[in-house]
């Protein structure tokens, strides 16, 4: 499995994609939003309950694993053209 993981972490769409990955499961399991995060206290206590519970790191995997993936290339590594890049690349506007 090649990753042109240098270009992805230059990607800040790369970043949101990870975090989303790991906190949507977290908060879905809990049945938690956002907003009931209030203290750093509840942060912790929520990370730590989500570690110790293997079907939510396995969520968390899973949707991580799903984000890495590009659709748009056959198997799980980049395509040889993305493998090239050293910068994230520009998209056209038409």
């Amino acid at each position: 499995m090649k990753i042109n993981w240098k270009v992805r972490a230059k990607n800040p769409q790369f970043w949101v994609q990870i975090i989303l990955a790991l906190v949507a499961p977290v908060l879905a399991y809990f049945g938690l939003t956002g907003a009931d995060f209030t203290t750093w206290a509840m942060v912790g206590q929520t990370f730590l309950s989500a570690i110790a519970n293997p079907y939510v790191v396995i969520l968390a995997l899973v949707s991580v694993w799903n984000a890495l993936q590009d659709p748009t290339t056959a198997g799980v590594s980049d395509s040889a053209q993305a493998l090239t890049y050293t910068i994230p690349k520009p998209q056209k506007v038409e």
